[in-house]
């Protein structure tokens, strides 16, 4: 038996493992069941190319729980390690095994590498680990062990098969490891889908009835290994070996609680100048902004890292659920935090590259669904215009612009259809848009009857999404229907007629401001048709829109704290209304004209509340008795 200590630059490594190296402890089953896929693997490239004169099989990665000597234990059937192996990758941290081997074998495929620190981390949950590991080659097996200290014991074994066992002797403040549900979780957390099968115990499994069976006869049971996880999940084939019915199986697999299927996918696959694989998929968002429910998954060849994908995906598609799988992503030692780097950059920048191309793909294959379907995606579409250039550059080929009536317009459609009728006189093309069909009908009617088009902006983020449209694009307004009266929303050269003196407007104008007696509302005096409403109460696009800005959370760029309630009061000095509280020789009754005029305008708007409302009720009660 030998014994030594182990190469480490400090007195002892392990107290700093447990500290500082990794932020989570129930990692060290990933990271323990991640070096014995990475052995496996190996010895399957070695044996492929002769280097290894054994026979592969079909090896599968065992862990077990072992609760009367308080042990958890990892097996794997790889290539195993000889006593010199042990010395030199377990003993001498500094040197990773893996990372040696894939300078070697530069073709290898699936190699994690991070097997010298990432071993070390069973001793955040062991207060002694031991390795008992024979390898592929014809040398003795060994049995290595160490209580956490630098000091270690090696010495032979009678193992017998190829591979190494890990046993992990767990502390008592780790105990929760040593629960077959807490396993369970972890495994299906981290290695659902590693690409070795992974036993966990067994399994009851009731084998078909033959052809030939009489009519009583009951099915056999038989015990099965039970293998946790999928080792050839979807993203790792081609589109081209998946259904439709595939896909919605994995999104499944991925989101067990998620009952509705997704709209549709996007399939990535990258071999330079980077490595990515992966499956978006876009869920029914409607207007859920929500980010932080079935998040994307960050996989590292299989080995889940993390579903903290920001920085690797961009903001707006964390909205999206589903798989990214890339060797390339640099991770520090633990796999735990996403190291800023280029080509972090360059894979983000794919993605959105890959979403905008199957944007453009889907509404030329299919616009009828397409449109269908625009109310579930459109604010992730919304919220990548606003955040990502690139993407905004793109997005006149597949962003829709809905109306009120259910048409639906791209840009340049949207464009051509109003240009003639909605450019005012100052030649700007005025893009009329309500955000509540509902509470905005009358102000939508107004505009319907001068044939003029109303878009439906109704997700959180539409004030962004106009404020970048104006913005960018030439010579163009937004304003919402309700902003003010729709001659004044799109001015033109025509003559106004009224039916009132100066003297009278300014009388009448007077008369009013003094009824109302509220600085939130500004008296305007306008000449209307005899038809439109005496009173319309509006609120200016710029204050409005401030409003909104702030209540999505993007105000507080412009320091201006919270925005007061100000609204316009139009009254229409060629209505019947005016003329008669002209008319009035008593101040009470101006004012009951003018305040039944003002209740009946704010009810419009959903304005008119609480004491106001039950004093109009009343009020109104009387009027028809």
């Amino acid at each position: 038996m030998n014994k030594g200590n182990i190469n480490v630059s400090v007195e002892n490594i392990f107290p700093l493992i447990k500290k500082f190296l990794y932020s989570d402890h129930e990692i060290f089953l990933r990271e323990l069941i991640s070096n014995a896929s990475d052995a496996t693997l190996k010895l399957k490239h070695l044996t492929s190319i002769g280097d290894a004169k054994v026979e592969y099989g079909n090896p599968k990665i065992e862990v077990k729980i072992n609760k009367d000597d308080n042990t958890l234990h990892i097996i794997d059937q790889g290539l195993g390690m000889t006593a010199d192996e042990v010395e030199k990758y377990i003993n001498q941290v500094a040197f990773s095994g893996a990372e040696e081997f894939i300078n070697q074998h530069q073709d290898a495929d699936g190699i994690i590498g991070h097997f010298g620190l990432g071993f070390y981390s069973a001793f955040m949950v062991a207060d002694k680990v031991e390795i008992i590991t024979k390898s592929y080659k014809d040398e003795p097996a060994v049995h290595w062990t160490c209580d956490g200290s630098p000091e270690f014991t090696l010495e032979n074994s009678d193992k017998t098969e190829r591979g190494t066992e890990i046993i992990l002797h767990i502390a008592e403040d780790s105990k929760e490891f040593l629960d077959e549900w807490k396993i369970r979780e972890l495994l299906n957390k981290y290695n659902k889908f590693m690409p070795i099968p992974i036993k966990f115990g067994t399994k009851k499994e009731t084998l078909p009835l033959p052809e030939d069976a009489v009519e009583d006869a009951k099915p056999e049971e038989i015990e099965v290994d039970d293998i946790i996880n999928n080792t050839n999940p979807a993203w790792t084939k081609a589109p081209s070996e998946l259904s439709d019915e595939d896909y919605q199986n994995f999104y499944r697999e991925l989101y067990p609680m998620q009952f509705e299927e997704p709209l549709f996918h996007i399939h990535l696959n990258v071999d330079y100048p980077f490595n990515l694989t992966g499956i978006l998929f876009f869920p029914k968002l409607g207007n859920n902004i929500n980010i932080d429910k079935d998040r994307i998954q960050l996989y590292q060849n299989q080995v889940f890292v993390t579903d903290e994908v920001k920085g690797i995906v961009p903001d707006f598609l964390m909205l999206l659920r589903g798989v990214i799988d890339s060797p390339d992503i640099p991770l520090n030692v633990s796999r735990s935090y996403l190291q800023a780097d280029g080509a972090v950059k360059k894979i983000s920048a794919h993605i959105t590259k890959k979403v905008a191309d199957k944007m453009s793909s889907l509404i030329n294959q299919n616009r009828e669904d397409y449109e269908q379907k625009w109310n579930d995606i459109k604010v992730v579409i919304e919220y990548g215009m606003i955040s990502e250039d690139k993407f905004f550059e793109k997005s006149d080929k597949f962003a829709l612009y809905p109306t009120v009536d259910g048409k639906y317009f791209t840009w340049d459609e949207l464009n051509a259809s109003i240009k003639d009728n909605q450019t005012n006189k100052d030649g700007k093309l005025v893009i009329l848009y309500a955000s509540d069909v509902d509470g905005q009908d009358q102000y939508i009617q107004i505009a319907k009857e001068k044939g003029y088009e109303v878009i439906l902006l109704d997700s959180p983020i539409s004030s962004h999404l106009i404020q970048k449209l104006e913005s960018t694009k030439e010579n163009v307004t937004f304003v919402r229907v309700d902003a003010d009266h729709i001659n004044n929303l799109i001015e033109k050269d025509e003559v106004k007629i009224s039916k009132l003196s100066d003297d009278d407007k300014e009388k009448l104008k007077t008369e009013i401001t003094e009824s109302i007696n509220n600085k939130s509302y500004t008296i305007q005096l306008e000449d209307l048709s005899g038809t439109d409403a005496p009173f319309i109460i509006t609120q200016s696009e710029f204050m409005r829109r401030m409003k909104d800005m702030q209540a999505s959370g993007g105000a507080g760029m412009f320091g201006m704290g919270n925005f007061p309630e100000m609204y316009n009061v139009v009254v229409n000095a060629n209505s019947d209304l005016a003329t008669e509280i002209l008319a009035k020789d008593s101040k009470e009754e101006k004012e009951a004209l003018i305040n039944q005029a003002l209740d009946l305008a704010k009810l419009s708007q959903g304005l008119l509340k609480g004491k106001e409302l039950t004093n109009f009720i009343n009020r109104s009660f009387k009027n028809i008795k």
